[in-house]
């Protein structure tokens, strides 16, 4: 296929997503991509009457995809009408998602607007003060959603893996075999021999048998993922920063709440964010980094890396992605495992490199 044939698809895949939603291609007054996300493509949609609709859409049939990727945005859709109907956590309405079939990885997801900024933007303009507030926010917001359970079991709720199960332990290492498979697929060269990373995460995965029971996960809550913004005149917190969406949610999963913490903490020490902790413990979330917390937060930075290297070969990313994820990435991932095989343990890669 062609690129004048691909966008003539996607033109015809976005007017069908609108209808989906009860939006007329007449009714579009302004359309157009929005930056962000590296998973399909996303647009913003402004109608005649005013209203503001965020449109995605998958990858087409003829795009690899990783295997669990297979179904995420209905992934993304269940959890943001989960989060709508058992929490009062901020996320985006949804209106319309297709149903997923064998061959495509699920075709499109319409949702409301949700206005602000990436927080990696917006702290940029704020002081000391109001980022605790924001953080404080955010560790309510992220306590609340992991006291939901999930009586099935463990994994992704769009079963691209295979059913839940009844094991956490046995879940994690599919997912690891999962990405694994993903990288012999796509021929992306990994920074120890898979067999040598299945074996020693295996052998380090003891710890994950203490977590038996299924909690909601986002898992890709990175500093990008999290609007906000400075409330409006007229509101009664005008001009205090507020959080107003956790968004792309695709990842979402029945699992353990330590793992929400590595992306929570790509960029910087989670353990050591007290405002953070402040707003988590007093919305009831409870979490201890003892020693089997931290290797299971090491398990889950590990599973995170692979995937965010091996993604690169089917994504495409460029040269200057590539080089950051070759520098940050690829090498401390090779050190954990070098580390673990040589039974010194991945506590000194555990958290990133400030």
């Amino acid at each position: 296929m062609d690129e004048l044939e691909r966008e003539k698809l996607q033109q015809e895949r976005l007017v069908a997503a609108l209808e989906d939603a009860g939006v007329r291609w007449g009714q579009v007054a302004d359309c157009g991509p929005l930056s962000g996300g590296t998973f399909g493509a996303v647009f913003g949609v402004r109608t005649t009457g005013g209203e503001r609709i965020v449109v995605k859409l998958a990858p087409s049939s003829d795009r690899p995809v990783l295997e669990y990727e297979r179904g995420i945005l209905g992934t993304e859709a269940w959890y943001l009408r989960t989060a709508r109907e058992r929490t009062d956590v901020p996320v985006a309405t949804v209106l319309a998602v297709s149903a997923q079939d064998e061959e495509r990885p699920g075709d499109h997801l319409v949702t409301g607007y949700c206005p602000g900024k990436p927080w990696n933007e917006l702290q940029q303009e704020v002081g000391p003060e109001d980022r605790d507030h924001l953080r404080r926010e955010l560790g309510g917001h992220v306590a609340r959603m992991h006291a939901l359970d999930g009586a099935e079991g463990f994994g992704y709720p769009a079963l691209s893996l295979g059913p839940l199960r009844p094991s956490w332990r046995e879940t994690f290492l599919a997912m690891v075999d999962s990405v694994l498979g993903d990288a012999a697929r796509f021929d992306v060269t990994l920074p120890r021999p898979a067999k040598e990373i299945r074996e020693v995460l295996t052998a380090e995965s003891g710890s994950l048998d203490e977590v038996t029971v299924p909690r909601l996960v986002h898992w890709d809550l990175w500093d990008g993922n999290i609007l906000a913004e400075l409330a409006p005149q007229g509101a009664p917190d005008a001009g205090r920063p507020r959080i107003t969406a956790l968004i792309d949610a695709e990842r979402a999963l029945w699992g353990d709440p330590v793992a929400e913490f590595v992306s929570l903490g790509l960029f910087h020490d989670i353990t050591r964010d007290e405002p953070f902790w402040e707003g988590y413990r007093a919305a009831g979330g409870s979490v201890t980094f003892d020693a089997a917390a931290r290797n299971r937060m090491a398990l889950y930075r590990a599973h995170l890396y692979l995937i965010m290297w091996v993604e690169a070969v089917p994504r495409k990313f460029d040269a200057g992605h590539l080089a950051w994820l070759e520098r940050d990435i690829y090498g401390p991932l090779g050190e954990m495992i070098d580390a673990w095989a040589g039974g010194r343990g991945p506590m000194e890669h555990v958290w990133p490199r400030e």
